[in-house]
């Protein structure tokens, strides 16, 4: 069967309310970790996940940094309307967006939009550092809104305005306020790309002695960056996936990162679904590179059923090297470019072995990249989580899952 085909309703379960967590465990490698191996589900924690890791293993994570994406404006009555930067409205990647200055043009959503009268500015006035952040509404589309963003210190990057002015953007099933815990736990702790308003959270419960220990057992690590975007946690609202447009991502890999994917001869784990899609179309593009088909670099380098097509199917290493060859051609050392992959059950996976991740929404595309993966065993997986006490989404337990 072709993805477009799969019915949503076929990938849902009961989630009650109280088994969303709203707040980080007390410790990061204190998490839950339900380990599926050989159709067999172990129970452990995080700290010791590096028993269970397979031996000459390479794990993938994602070191995008989750900004202040929450701008809330403050008008004269006492009303509050909210912006939440989504992606950059020109076409230029996030790291870049991130270094503008003075101005910037971005797809946002905003809460209170009826509140906010057409030709009226809204602003928030900063101290140390100095600067007054004004919004004006540039442009209403069906599913978000364009703002143009102008503040008066020339010195500060966009990047700096929303640390200082903006809040951070926790997921909308977290009811609540941000808190300053939240500064901290809702980043991974090797976050270095400011680019993301969501986290990749399975890596949320990674410690530096997690790491060393890893490391110490030979177990190789590297890193990619795909920037989470709100899309991630929007519901499949058609009824099939033929209906249900799969959000864009930007991905940021570079060279030697790929270097690693090609040469390792172990399995290779992305930590987070946001790793998993970032190599796995890594692998497509490479694919189309050497079938001499077209990448849409400055659009989209993988739509959503383009691993599906019937275009002849290259090997790891020959789509990996076909990356490492248009680089070496065209004198760069990493890929930016946006990928729109949808992994579904009919997916066949060509660079990633296991996962590690969170527990995810019903009827979500997350929920059908876990299928994909270990198939029909993910309701007797989720089934024993609900009945273990896990705590599910960005906040909560994890999974380690081998096919």
């Amino acid at each position: 069967m072709h993805p477009s085909a799969l019915r949503i309703d076929d990938f849902t379960y009961s989630l009650p309310d109280d088994r969303i967590a709203l707040h980080p465990a007390a410790e990061r490698d204190a998490s839950k970790l339900l380990v599926y191996k050989n159709g067999i589900i172990t129970d452990l924690i995080y700290k010791d996940i590096g028993s269970v890791i397979p031996q000459d293993s390479m794990l993938v994570f994602n070191r995008t940094k989750v900004v202040h994406a929450r701008l809330l404006f403050r008008k004269e009555t006492g009303s509050t309307i909210e912006i939440f930067c989504l992606e950059p409205a020109q076409n230029i990647d996030i790291q870049s967006a991130m270094l503008q200055k003075s101005t910037a043009q971005w797809k946002c959503l905003i809460g209170g939009a009826k509140k906010w009268r057409e030709n009226t500015s809204l602003k928030i006035n900063h101290t140390a550092p100095d600067f007054c952040l004004e919004v004006t509404l540039v442009e209403k589309h069906t599913a978000y809104y364009t703002v143009q963003l102008t503040w008066d210190n020339p010195e500060l990057t966009f990047a700096e305005i929303l640390h200082f002015a903006g809040k951070v953007p926790l997921p909308p099933y977290i009811n609540r306020a941000s808190e300053i815990k939240d500064e901290n736990r809702y980043q991974t702790i090797f976050a270095t790309d400011e680019g993301s308003v969501a986290a990749p959270t399975a890596a949320l419960h990674f410690t530096p002695g997690i790491l060393k220990e890893l490391t110490a057992k030979d177990i190789a690590l590297t890193y990619v960056t795909l920037h989470v975007g709100a899309g991630t946690f929007m519901p499949v609202k058609s009824d099939d996936m033929q209906g249900h447009e799969m959000h864009a991502e930007w991905i940021d890999v570079n060279k030697a990162t790929i270097e690693n994917l090609l040469h390792h001869k172990g399995k290779i784990i992305p930590v987070g679904t946001t790793s998993l899609r970032t190599i796995e179309s890594l692998y497509h593009i490479g694919n189309k590179l050497k079938n001499g088909l077209e990448v849409d670099w400055n659009g989209l380098a993988v739509k959503q059923w383009d691993p599906y097509e019937s275009t002849p199917q290259s090997s790891k290493e020959e789509a990996l090297n076909a990356i490492l060859t248009h680089l070496d051609s065209t004198s760069k050392d990493r890929i930016v470019t946006r990928t729109q992959i949808l992994i579904a059950p009919g997916y066949t996976f060509k660079i990633a072995a296991g996962l590690i991740t969170n527990f995810h929404q019903p009827q979500s595309t997350l929920l059908l990249l876990v299928s994909a993966l270990i198939g029909d065993a993910w309701q007797t997986i989720y089934n024993h989580a609900l009945n273990h006490n896990y705590r599910f989404l960005s906040y909560g337990d994890g999974s380690l899952l081998l096919p």
